[in-house]
């Protein structure tokens, strides 16, 4: 026996509502984006967002996974293609300050400002150990290159993965604080410079 679906078909694009969701808690963070905020700017009703995608917590996390696979996806992508860590954090600086001051769309990174002034344990929890995923990814290819003695064997791999990632971490805050491209890029050229 077939069974059949209950209530209307959905009648508006999820992914192009998942983008506007993704805008917005970019622009504004989690805690202050309300749902009456969300279904405004997603063009839907509060019972369309629920069927959806669940309660306000469970499409941020949608939004989050699907900012990591496209927005967000540069630093993997560099420390991936890139034949050292040194190359490859260097890129993901570069990349850092274009994404994060692009025009198109809100400055900075949304898994770093999403958390400021986040109250929903859960929330801020998922965001940090994202962030620490980073770091823990930074430093793996730092102690690579230790290894291979790309790096100089007493190079303190954590220290440098926590150092790079704060630059990173200060560069979204810059970008939403008014930096231009050029003037990140010259912290990510610093950063560099205080490498081993």
């Amino acid at each position: 026996m077939a069974t059949r679906q209950r209530g209307r078909p959905r009648s508006f694009d999820r992914e192009a509502a998942l983008e506007k969701a993704t805008l917005a808690f970019w622009e504004h963070g989690y805690e202050t984006t309300s749902v009456a905020d969300l279904t405004r700017v997603m063009g839907i009703g509060a019972p369309s967002l629920y069927a959806a995608f669940g309660d306000k917590k469970a499409l941020f996390e949608e939004v989050v996974g699907a900012y990591a696979e496209s927005y967000g996806s540069f630093g993997t992508r560099a420390l991936e293609a890139e034949p050292t860590a040194r190359a490859g954090i260097a890129r993901m600086l570069r990349e850092a300050a274009a994404a994060y001051t692009d025009p198109a769309r809100p400055r900075g990174c949304l898994v770093i400002a999403a958390a400021i002034n986040c109250s929903t344990p859960e929330v801020a929890r998922a965001l940090r150990d994202r962030r620490n995923a980073n770091l823990a990814g930074m430093e793996s290819r730092i102690r690579a290159d230790i290894a291979t003695g790309r790096l100089p064997p007493g190079t303190d791999a954590r220290a440098l993965a926590r150092f790079s990632g704060a630059v990173l971490q200060g560069m979204s805050q810059q970008a939403r604080d008014g930096a231009t491209k050029e003037e990140l890029e010259a912290v990510a050229e610093a950063a560099m410079r205080a490498w081993p």
